[in-house]
């Protein structure tokens, strides 16, 4: 039965979860139109062409998912724990980025810089023994442990559909883990070339 399949396929589908109720009523709609005939020429409901639009939509969609890699892999600005702290400032002020992934010198990931992290260096800077700034800013392997929750991000697959990254955030909120980003390399693995990055802002913005 149609219901059956969709309880099995939500399991499995974040895109099936997604559209779970509206499934339901297209196979309701279907059945008043099958099963509940009057005759043979008049039927009880007929859908509108919004709804025939709309069953269209979600079959392209399940039939071929919107993958990450498709629409989120591009450059990505990243930096070096030896680099200064003023080198970032420059790059939010610049392109209003708020993400950094940061890396060491041989090139290993070694978290996700936000502009939260940056915020609570300062608040713990002047708030505390020593209330003035510094004459040199600290690198940005000092400015990492400010992180709260250093492990605000998830590498991920660029075959990844664009639903399954929207439920990782979806799912982490939910769990009190806000995930600040997902990292996208070709097989989801930390010591793989960065090609992309996805920020909740960014999956709100697909249709």
């Amino acid at each position: 039965a149609f219901y059956r399949l969709v309880d099995q396929a939500k399991n499995k589908s974040p895109l099936v979860r997604k559209y779970e109720d509206d499934l339901r009523t297209y196979a309701d709609l279907r059945n008043a139109i099958v099963h509940n005939r009057t005759s043979t020429e008049y039927v009880i409901a007929e859908p509108h062409d919004g709804v025939v639009e709309r069953i269209e939509q979600i079959d392209q969609m399940l039939a071929k998912p919107k993958l990450v890699g498709q629409l989120f892999c591009k450059p990505v600005l990243t930096f070096e724990t030896k680099d200064s702290l003023q080198q970032v400032l420059k790059a939010i002020r610049k392109e209003k980025y708020t993400q950094f992934p940061i890396y060491d010198e041989r090139k290993q990931f070694q978290g996700l810089l936000t502009t939260v992290g940056i915020t609570n260096w300062l608040a713990t800077t002047i708030t505390g023994a020593n209330s003035n700034l510094p004459n040199q800013l600290p690198t940005l392997k000092a400015i990492l442990h400010h992180e709260k929750n250093t492990e605000n991000y998830r590498f991920i697959s660029r075959s990844m559909t664009i639903y399954e990254a929207e439920e990782i955030f979806k799912i982490g909120v939910e769990r009190g883990r806000r995930f600040e980003a997902l990292l996208i390399t070709e097989h989801g693995h930390a010591d793989q070339k960065l090609i992309g990055i996805v920020t909740p802002i960014d999956i709100m913005k697909v249709d």
